[in-house]
């Protein structure tokens, strides 16, 4: 059965609207969102424990199945004493005790009576909590445990805001001692299910909507209760509740191994790379093709193209298993025909891919999309980047099938386009109507405000087609296709000069934003011209200029880079593309401004992330508002940010990378180390078994007076050679 499709534009699906009606009658608003996420399945919840905020949810392939599980202790909600989630961002741990009340036998039950540990994590999709209480009272204590309960089975979509003409059915509950169990049939005739099981029995006047569960507390006695939610019945207790969180622990521990290691001579700063590698880790599910980063908690859950290249980019470094994956996975998801309602051509790499039932209805287009214009040329470059990185020739022979049909869809979308550039026009109202990393519906637009008009062409996406064209003419002469490597470099040198001459704006000194269905440029500044930067392309002189303003008030916070200038027409800090802050970009324009002109940046705009990232419970988020640094103030945050989310984790690595200097051609088998800088406040850093061809080799950053120093220790043969420039 398939539904109509609804036109999509992102008004259709505003969480911050969505949570702004919402606000008043949700008990978790005033809460800091917790994440946990394993396989498929994630949980979203207040720093309480309790599901019940906007958002909140345990959810399964795009489908919120618990969307309320509430505790109440005798009679009344407990008081959180506090909070926090595991090194290892697998268990979420809550402390909290009674509030006062009168319990059912007339006992009085004073405030902090009763202390009460809630721990949680996810398992093969399911849900197991731990609440273990403890009586510090006086006396013996009878309370009422209560549990007020709701499956709502809403689609991701319809959590973020979108409203559906009609749903499915919801079946009658069903419940006995131990289990609660609710069933919804949606319109594509699948009935997902959702059972809440106890290891203690329930009393008989429980309903479904609400349990209630008697304990018996002696004077200083503990009990503990054992929950399981998910698709079937479960016998949770002890034993088993501990077998499945020991394999989440060494689940987690084998993903946070992968790759070489990092380790400094500053505690925090280790604390907070491990729990950044912790979030990448949580983020990163295993498909047949490799693991592959999923985008964000709670919105993006789910493969995106462009959020997985761009994560392993950062990563390329440290762990290129995951780029494998990241190209395995969308090698297998390449477009293959055409399709207006999934903005789909063949050799186009995938935007994004959905499992929910509004996707399986095509009510939106997002089943399998195809709406990325970046997404294709950044899928060669990260292939390009991984065959320097690791010589599998192997694998780039297995892929250059999907590298050469990418690169065909390149070359056909410029040769569509007067000015042959790399150009995106939704080809059905229901798709996104723009198709850059900037994808709101207002996120370009020309200097007096007005939206811009398609086909638009994106001035960063030149520069990602620019790499795209000379990555994979590296890639062909190794081959031995001269012919088609020289043709894809000229291509690539016309693509430039089109560039130079088009998008610079003589009196403004910096790169325009796009460019329009008639050619017009889109005359504002914003970080757009920062990602080019990044491909190298901009001349020199140009390139500098570009990079000197980015560092000044206008896009530099003191936290990060607004996309948009202050001065640019539809600046607003608070919104979602056009003046905050992502830390992504932010770490892309830095490692181009390194590129064009000062070498210390990257080691500030690290220590700046670092800073911020303290506010937010040491996990960057997707997006802050990009209000300027005040002292003894943090940043602000943005509502609705996904938190985890990949590639705002990843900016911590690109960064790091960019700030040591750091090269690696395993081709030449070369560890080239150019002007390296530490962080404040760090005076050594150890790379640990760093993979080169076929051998192992650590590095050593080490701060001597005002200059940081590098050496290479090699743990294999043959060694690697090390090339360190160090620039005066």
């Amino acid at each position: 059965m398939t539904a109509e499709p609804v036109a999509f534009d992102e008004s259709t699906v505003d969480p911050l609207a969505a949570m702004a009606d919402q606000h008043e009658n949700v008990p978790n608003a005033h809460l800091n969102r917790i994440a946990l996420m394993s396989g498929g399945s994630f949980l979203v919840c207040g720093s309480n424990g309790d599901i019940a905020g906007f958002g909140d949810g345990f959810f399964s392939s795009d489908t919120r199945l618990l969307s309320r599980l509430v505790f109440g202790l005798g009679g009344r909600r407990p008081v959180l004493l506090g909070s926090a989630i595991s090194g290892d961002a697998v268990l979420f741990e809550a402390n909290l005790t009674n509030a006062a009340a009168t319990l059912d036998d007339g006992t009085r039950l004073p405030q902090g009576s009763i202390h009460v540990n809630r721990t949680r994590f996810l398992w093969d999709s399911r849900l197991f909590e731990r609440i273990a209480l403890t009586n510090y009272s006086l006396s013996h204590i009878r309370p009422v445990l209560s549990f007020r309960l709701a499956a709502d089975f809403r689609d991701i979509f319809e959590v973020r805001g979108m409203v559906r003409s009609r749903r499915g059915r919801m079946m009658p509950a069903e419940t006995d001692s131990r289990h609660v169990g609710f069933q919804y049939e949606g319109l594509d005739k699948e009935r997902r299910s959702l059972w809440l099981s106890l290891s203690h029995p329930m009393t008989s006047s429980a309903r479904a909507d609400e349990i209630t569960i008697p304990i018996h507390l002696p004077r200083s006695a503990r009990r503990v209760l054992y929950i399981e939610a998910g698709a079937t019945r479960g016998t949770p207790g002890r034993a088993r509740h501990r077998k499945m969180q020991a394999a989440a622990h060494r689940a987690m521990k084998r993903k946070r191994q992968r790759g070489a290691q990092i380790h400094s001579s500053g505690p925090l700063f280790n604390d907070w790379v491990g729990r950044t590698r912790a979030d990448i880790a949580l983020l990163s599910s295993e498909l047949e093709t490799g693991p592959y980063p999923f985008a964000g908690i709670p919105w993006f859950s789910t493969a995106f193209g462009r959020d997985g290249i761009l994560t392993a980019l950062s990563l390329l470094w440290l762990d290129p298993g995951l780029a494998r994956g990241v190209l395995g996975f969308l090698a297998s998801t390449q477009a293959t025909v055409t399709d207006p309602f999934a903005d789909a051509e063949p050799g186009k790499i995938l935007h994004e891919i959905r499992g929910g039932e509004v996707a399986r209805l095509n009510e939106v287009p997002f089943g399998r999309y195809y709406g990325g214009v970046d997404t294709t040329p950044l899928f060669v470059h990260l292939a390009a980047e991984y065959a320097r990185r690791t010589a599998d020739d192997a694998f780039i022979d297995r892929l250059w099938p999907a590298l050469c049909k990418a690169v065909a869809w390149i070359e056909a979308r410029r040769a569509g386009d007067p000015n042959r550039l790399v150009t995106y026009d939704r080809a059905c109202p229901t798709g996104l109507r723009n198709q850059g990393w900037k994808d709101s519906a207002d996120a370009v637009f020309h200097a007096d405000g007005t939206l811009a008009e398609g086909p638009i062409s994106l001035v960063e996406v030149q520069g990602y087609a620019y790499l795209a064209l000379n990555g994979m003419a590296e890639m062909a002469r190794r081959r031995g296709e001269t012919l088609y490597a020289t043709q894809l470099q000229d291509s690539a040198g016309r693509l430039q000069k089109s560039v130079e001459d088009l998008f610079w704006m003589p009196d403004r000194q910096f790169y325009a934003l796009a460019l329009d269905g008639r050619s017009r440029q889109c005359a504002v500044r914003t970080t757009n011209a920062g990602q080019l930067l990044y491909s190298g392309l901009p001349a020199p002189d140009r390139g500098r200029l570009v990079a000197r303003a980015l560092l000044e008030p206008d896009f530099l916070t003191g936290w990060g880079l607004r996309t948009v200038a202050t001065t640019e027409a539809r600046y607003n800090p608070m919104s979602y593309h056009n003046g905050s802050v992502w830390p992504h970009d932010t770490a892309i324009c830095t490692a181009g401004i390194v590129r064009y002109a000062q070498s210390e940046t990257a080691a500030r705009a690290l220590g700046r992330l670092f800073e911020a990232s303290f506010h937010f419970g040491k996990s960057l988020p997707e997006l802050f508002c990009g209000f300027a640094r005040r002292p003894g103030e943090g940043p602000v945050a943005y509502p609705v940010a996904c938190q985890p989310q990949a590639w705002a984790a990843g900016s911590v690595f690109l960064l790091l990378q960019t700030a040591l200097g750091l090269q690696i051609d395993a081709y030449a088998r070369e560890v080239r180390v150019i002007d390296p800088l530490l962080p404040a406040g760090l005076d050594q850093l150890d790379l640990r078994q760093v993979a080169i061809g076929g051998a192992k080799a650590s590095l050593s950053f080490i701060r001597k007076e005002d200059r940081v120093t590098c050496t290479i220790r090699h743990d294999g043969r043959p060694a690697p050679r090390m090339l360190v420039h160090h620039i005066e």
